[in-house]
């Protein structure tokens, strides 16, 4: 009874708008409560994650992210992405699937990528004569893409909460990040071939002008790969180094972040995400914990063993739950949440470990622009000022194609894990 009154009084907080991140902290103080341990487990936990050399990373990469975030960097990246893609028949999508790749890659939000680039193609898709339902369901699909790129912050949490290797979840999910964006990129050149829509030729000199523009922005993804996978420096020192990159050409180079009237704001704004990020995180450890010590997952695996005993099967129900979790949580608390859950679960089923974090952030991703409650679809609502039931129907053509490149990257492990061991980066 008692534990029945508990659950309506989390569920009504949750209602009323609590931040999560206080009914995950409720959820454990309580469950330790129950079962009898000190609290000081919580505050331990606690001092366990400062202790975490790669938590650098987390406000390093946000600072930077936000910093592209608020300069013209996303009209430059549409220019260059323009000038090379932009003569093939609906090259404008293509455009802006790239775009919104790359730059949610750096930024580790979808939301951002939508409110920043979504305010900049979509005047121009339409001026273009895109159909307007069309560049819906583009801008707000794509929003997602770049998750599974590095350095993206949810590989790098899902990394901290598995224990799985940073620099092999980066390289593993590039191959699968490509086939979403070619994918999608096919279809959308199928649809367009047979509207008459304006293309850009080529030209050597509009190409040439626009590397100019993005000179000091386009060697920033080298940087960070050919730098972890060539021993350079480790990921936290990638963080480091792209941070001071990005302050340098953003503040005194391109001069588009203004030192005293725009830095200060910038700072503030990226360390509440991240001050948010490690509360949940600490939060969440502390309830893993006691999933743990209860045994919760094994109980759910021998639950699970009564009614799925083959690994494929246990693939398909995997991705219609986290699909729902996408939906129905942001990613960093779904990672935070259920990934302890599953780990376990997966190794039973001989799921690799590496291959479980490419397919469990893709489903976040999808989940995102997933009817009815995805978080993409609102976000896009409110930038667009369209329905929400317009941006249900929009998203769908597009949501099928993900779905399609999900098959592919859950059933055919080789995607994720080939290049993992071409280049065989340290843990």
């Amino acid at each position: 009874m008692i534990t029945i009154l508990i659950g309506l009084i989390l569920l009504l907080l949750a209602l009323f708008g609590t931040p999560l991140f206080a009914i995950i902290s409720l959820i454990a103080l309580v469950a330790f409560a129950f079962a009898g341990i000190d609290m000081t487990v919580v505050v331990i936990e606690l001092y366990r994650l400062a202790s975490i050399p790669i938590l650098l990373a987390i406000p390093l990469f946000t600072f930077a992210g936000y910093l592209l975030a608020e300069s013209n960097t996303p009209r430059r990246l549409v220019n260059l992405s323009r000038a090379f893609f932009g003569w093939i028949p609906g090259g404008l999508s293509i455009v802006t699937l790239v775009s919104c790749a790359i730059f949610t890659a750096f930024t580790g939000a979808s939301g951002v990528t939508i409110i920043a680039l979504g305010g900049l193609l979509y005047p121009v898709l339409l001026k273009e004569n895109y159909p307007e339902k069309f560049s819906l369901g583009m801008l707000t699909a794509s929003g997602n893409l770049g998750l599974l790129f590095p350095p993206s912050l949810p590989i790098i949490v899902y990394g901290l909460i598995s224990g799985v290797s940073i620099n092999k979840l980066f390289i593993a999910g590039v191959i699968p990040g490509v086939i979403m964006v070619v994918l999608l990129s096919v279809y959308s050149i199928y649809y367009m071939k047979d509207l008459r829509v304006p293309t850009t030729p080529f030209h050597w000199s509009a190409a040439w002008q626009s590397i100019k523009e993005a000179a000091w922005e386009i060697p920033l993804p080298f940087i960070i790969l050919f730098g972890i996978y060539g021993g350079f420096f480790t990921v936290t020192e990638a963080a480091a180094i792209t941070a001071f990159y990005v302050f340098v050409i953003e503040v005194f180079i391109y001069r588009d972040i203004k030192l005293i009237a725009d830095l200060p704001r910038v700072m503030r704004e990226s360390m509440i995400l991240v001050g948010g990020i490690l509360v949940i995180l600490g939060a969440a450890l502390g309830l893993a914990n006691y999933m743990i010590d209860a045994e919760i997952p094994m109980k759910i695996l021998q639950f699970m063993k009564v009614f799925i005993t083959s690994k494929y099967v246990f693939l398909i129900v995997l991705n219609i739950f986290l699909l729902i979790v996408g939906a129905l949580m942001d990613i960093f608390s779904a990672i935070l949440v259920v990934v302890p859950l599953i780990i376990p679960i997966a190794k039973n089923f001989g799921v690799d470990p590496v291959h479980l974090g490419i397919i469990f952030l893709a489903n976040l991703g999808i989940g995102y622009s997933t009817p009815p409650v995805g978080m993409n679809l609102f976000i896009a609502s409110f930038r667009f000022n369209k329905p929400v039931l317009k941006l249900y129907t929009a998203t769908i053509p597009f949501l099928i194609i993900l779905l399609i490149s999900l098959l592919l990257i859950t059933y055919i492990p080789d995607l994720s894990l080939w290049l993992v061991r071409v280049f065989s980066p340290g843990g």
